[in-house]
């Protein structure tokens, strides 16, 4: 352990000036919500949007004039991409960056803005990878690995001696995972400073790959990933970050598409923190937690996420936690029949935000009429007391969401 304390000390005096030091911030929301004491760290306002800038510098920083002069290539899933892409322009060193075609054009459009050659390839991360190292064997270039290389793991866990400076009396660390350099960097570097503080690692419960390979014992592929969270959305994970999360890491926590779509919204909302969604995985398990009365540490990972993205999410978000209710109800084509519905959402505070007067959905199109709104609710019990509001006056309601 003293050997990885020495290397992550020495990548933070090495990319010391290059990145920020993100500092804590206390968050009443989710501190309420887990019934203990959460400080969030917001990588998301780091330099490239995330963490992946740390490893991705220290590594190519160490790298030998024939490395460099060989060109650089990387696969990433978006985040990684950019922290290679800044280091290389930096350090003047040219990259060829592999990512996904579903990656979101924001990821795509700020790597290719630090003057990079971007190639597109593959659905999710394994499949990108497995065309860099094709251009690996063909032009010889020299692979930053995204999360199994011990530079960059020893770069990610500079956020581990930040958070025990900052906050000494942490008693657990919330992280997201993908590949587990991220989680593996800051459990070398917590571990060896103060064994009794908890690393917990966070997945998303659509690509839960190393909780996998950890309960197997082993490096597990997994035959799909399915997830919003498409920055950890990673078949398999490295060998050398699954020996470090099994030696080291107390706990692995997955979460729903609900929660994080709600711990995404929350950020937004109460902390003006815009968040991706592999970012808000930490926040999104803070409610899950086993212990109460804890000094907690949610690592927001990363920031980047496209404004359309960014709308579909708000709108989710809203769905699910009960403050947006969109129902039809098929009513006779008569004077007044608008007017009774307008008056029970009313009296009800139901805020109507859209709404469609459609004769052609309406199974009687001689007759009636289908009536489509969307309203804003308060939650779940809200929306209970509208549908019982409008029964009464003799409407019969379909939910649409």
């Amino acid at each position: 352990m003293e050997k990885h304390l020495e290397c992550i000390r020495e990548a933070r005096s090495r990319i010391e000036g290059v990145i920020k030091k993100t500092p804590l911030m206390y968050s009443d929301l989710f501190s309420e919500l887990s019934g203990n004491h959460v400080y969030m760290k917001p990588e998301n306002l780091q330099k490239t949007g995330a963490f992946k800038i740390r490893g991705a510098y220290n590594k190519i920083a160490q790298l030998s004039d024939e490395e460099k002069e060989k060109g650089l290539v990387t696969s990433s899933a978006g985040n990684h991409a950019q922290g290679v892409a800044y280091a290389a322009r930096a350090l003047g060193v040219k990259a060829k960056i592999v990512m996904p075609q579903t990656t979101p054009f924001i990821k795509v459009d700020s790597t290719r803005k630090y003057g990079v050659e971007v190639v597109l390839s593959g659905n999710v991360y394994d499949e990108a990878y497995e065309k860099a190292m094709e251009i690996v064997k063909e032009e010889g270039a020299t692979l930053i690995h995204p999360f199994d290389d011990m530079d960059v793991i020893y770069g990610q866990g500079t956020i581990g001696l930040e958070i025990l400076e900052e906050l000494p009396n942490v008693d657990a660390v919330l992280v997201p995972i993908g590949g587990g350099g991220l989680i593996s960097g800051i459990a070398l570097a917590i571990k060896a400073l103060n064994p009794k503080v908890r690393v917990i690692g966070v997945e998303p419960e659509g690509a839960p790959t190393l909780k996998t390979s950890v309960r197997n014992g082993a490096v597990t592929t997994l035959s799909r990933v399915e997830t919003i969270a498409d920055g950890v959305a990673v078949k398999r994970a490295g060998d050398k970050t699954f020996e470090i999360v099994r030696d080291y890491v107390d706990e692995i926590i997955t979460v729903s598409e609900y929660q994080l779509m709600n711990a995404f919204l929350m950020a937004m909302e109460k902390h003006k923190l815009v968040c991706e969604h592999a970012g808000v995985l930490s926040l999104a398990a803070a409610a899950e937690l086993s212990f109460k009365n804890k000094n907690v540490v949610s690592l927001i990972s990363g920031g980047n996420i496209d404004v359309v993205t960014i709308s579909s999410m708000i709108n989710n978000g809203l769905v699910s936690s009960g403050r947006l209710f969109c129902f039809q109800a098929e009513m006779p084509d008569t004077p007044g029949e608008l007017l009774k519905i307008a008056q029970v959402l009313k009296d009800l505070n139901a805020n109507v935000i859209k709404l469609e007067h459609n004769q052609f959905k309406a199974l009687n199109r001689i007759k009636n009429v289908v009536l489509e709104v969307t309203v804003e609710t308060h939650g779940y019990d809200h929306i209970e007391r509208v549908k019982r509001g409008l029964n009464d006056v003799g409407y019969t309601l379909r939910q649409v969401y």
